[in-house]
Order: C-alpha cells, then structure tokens, then sequence
C-alpha cells in the first residue's frame, strides 16, 4: 500500500469514527420504548379523564417510538388500594386515581375530600398550591414509594343520580347510594341515606338490579349510567363533595428509566393534566347543554340554586370533617383544618369566573367529545 493511499484510508477510518461518535451520544440521549400498564378507577369515554387517558396512549408512541401504553378503567385491573400496593411494589408502572379512595392506604388523603371546601373552579385548578397538598406528596413519596405527577380535575359538577330527582335531604331518606368513599359516607349518613361503596365497575348492575337507588358520582360518569339513572342533580364545585385526581407512577419502575425516558414522559403526563382539565370543564358544559332540566321534575341535568346548595350543604355541618378527624392519627387532624383554611382562601382569590379554564373554547374537542 503506498502513502497516498494508506493516508486515505486513515482518513476514511478518522471520519467514520467522527461521524459514529456523535451517532451514539444521539441514541444514548435517546428515550428508551417503555410499555406500561395505566390503571384508572373511573369509566371510559366520554368520561374526560378517560379521554385524557386516551390521547396519553395515542401521543406515547410519538414521544417515545416503541412505545405502548395499556388503559384499565373502571378497577378492571386495580382497585385504587390495590393499586397503591402494586405501584410500591414495582408491579404497576402508573394510575389515575381518585384521592378520596385511596383512604385504606393513607388515610390522610381524606383531609381534601369533603363538601364546602374548593366551590370555584380556580380554586379547585390551584389545589396544588396548598400546603395540604405539598405535605401529602411528600408522605407518599416517602412511604409509599410514588412518584406524584400532579392534580387533574373531577367534574365541577359532582352530583347525585338516580331513577328519582335527588335535591333536598328528607330526598334521601332510606335511600340506599352509591357512596365514591368513606368520607362522602358521612355527609350521606347526615341525609339520612344508606351509604354504600363501590368501584364505578359495579354501578350499572347494581342500579338495575336495585341493590343501591341512586349514585354519587361526576357528570361524565353519570353519562355512562343514564338509562338508569335519569336525574341527576349538581351544585357545581364543591356543593355534593370535593376530590381530586392523583397521577402518579411506581418509584421503583420510575427510577429505573433513563433521564431522557423520564424527561420524556413528564412532558407528556403534562400535556395530558393540561388536556384533561379542559376536557373536563367541556364534558360538564356539554352535557348540560344537552340534557338540562330546567325544573327538578324534568329527568335529565338539573343545576340546583345557591339556596338549595346552601339547605343541602347546612345538612352536613362539619359531619365529614369531624368524621375524616376520626380516621386520622392525632398528629395529623390538624391537616383537616389547615385545608379548610387554605381553601377558602383560594376560593376568595379565585372567584367564579376568573380561571382561564372558564374561558376554553369546548367548539375545538366537539370531534372528541360525544355526548349520547
């Protein structure tokens, strides 16, 4: 081989190598195909957490090519407890999950559940801004190995459905509902009604075999049992109860990904915690608007008046925190009342009307949402 040419294969040898260099450092930047398993407690679409849940599995692939995401709702794999058990174990990757029923695990979820606390829609959407909450994170962080995304919204229009119009408290004498947790227990018990707790999944058959009467749940669940269920009634944010969704992932399975994964998928469950609250504000707006009752002997949406909140709320008093105080070691029922606190703060500082949520244009998500 003569100079020339041996200087020529060098060189080739050099810039191969130049070229491979930045190649590898691209794919180890990379994010790496993850497949994870979603649980949920609540029913699929239209029900706008489930269609939150929806546009995270279509948009992981993008993300993260190879990708898959696989949605369990309605406790089809999990129950919120169980799940609790699975994440800090390792075997779930992440769940959706309403705060109030993950109370077996840790009690002092209960502490943001309850009627009369966040009654705005800012005030619900800055939940996150409370001490309450940032305490709550923390604890399960470190004791049940979670990793916390954030907050998404329940309906503003939790209620009460049932084959009769539920609106005053002598309505739901001797009437046996569907209670979303041991909390919402304690505001039924004062309405003299017989609480009765299960996941969404038993509802349907539960209504139309006459084991319960009627239903507590949210607008967008309350589409999926209509037939049987044809009255519903709400009092927008905070007037039946408040509670809040929780994303969150196993600690264990979270920190075995790699950075870029993880960068990867923070974004993504943002984009969706983002995506879902607007869906949720558009579901309720929907929904009323194709099924508003404007007189409570009309089957179908009735928003009750600041009046009949107020007759209703007084009912309950202080009965579920009192009853949340009961369930909680004595060096946490101050979390009860800091809560309280905070959240009349937000809700002076957020008042009705002022959330930019209030203001989202539902015409973009008409292809998304369908209302029966």
């Amino acid at each position: 081989m003569t100079i020339p040419r041996i200087a020529a294969t060098l060189a080739a040898g050099t810039l191969a190598v130049a070229f491979a260099v930045p190649q590898q450092a691209a794919l180890a930047q990379a994010p790496k195909p993850v497949v994870l398993r979603f649980a949920a407690d609540f029913s699929p679409p239209p029900h706008p957490a489930a269609l939150a849940l929806e546009y995270f599995a279509q948009e992981l692939p993008k993300a993260i090519p190879g990708s898959q995401a696989r949605i369990y709702y309605a406790g089809a794999l999990y129950t919120i407890p169980e799940a609790f058990e699975a994440m800090r174990q390792g075997n779930l990757e992440m769940s959706w999950m309403q705060m109030g029923k993950a109370a077996p695990v840790e009690p002092r979820m209960m502490a943001m559940v309850g009627p009369g606390f966040l009654t705005t829609v800012g005030a619900v959407d800055h939940v996150e801004s409370t001490q309450t909450y940032q305490q709550l994170v923390q604890r399960l962080e470190k004791n049940q190995h979670l990793k916390v995304f954030g907050t998404a919204h329940m309906s503003f229009g939790m209620g009460v459905g049932g084959q009769k119009r539920y609106l005053k408290p002598e309505d739901f004498t001797g009437r046996k509902v569907r209670s979303m947790g041991p909390v919402e227990n304690a505001s039924l018990s004062k309405w003299n009604a017989s609480p009765v707790v299960m996941s969404f999944g038993e509802v349907p058959n539960a209504l139309q075999s006459g084991v319960i009467d009627g239903l507590m749940t949210s607008i967008g669940g309350w589409l999926s049992v209509k037939e049987q269920a044809p009255y519903y009634t709400t009092g927008g944010p905070g007037a039946f109860t408040g509670d809040y969704y929780m994303i969150a992932a196993s600690a264990r399975w979270w920190n075995r990904l790699p950075k870029p994964t993880q960068a990867a998928l923070e974004k993504l469950v943002q984009q969706t915690i983002a995506r879902e609250k607007e869906l949720n504000w558009c579901v309720d707006q929907m929904t009323y608007e194709k099924y508003r009752a404007s007189d409570p002997s009309q089957k179908g949406v009735y928003w009750m008046t600041p009046a009949e909140v107020q007759k209703l709320v007084a009912a309950v008093g202080d009965a579920s925190q009192r009853f949340v105080k009961s369930k909680l070691p004595p060096d946490a029922t101050g979390m009860v009342d800091q809560f309280h606190k905070e959240a009349q703060a937000l809700n002076s500082k957020y008042p009705q009307g002022s959330s930019p949520i209030e203001k989202t244009n539902c015409a973009q998500y008409k292809s998304v949402i369908v209302i029966k």
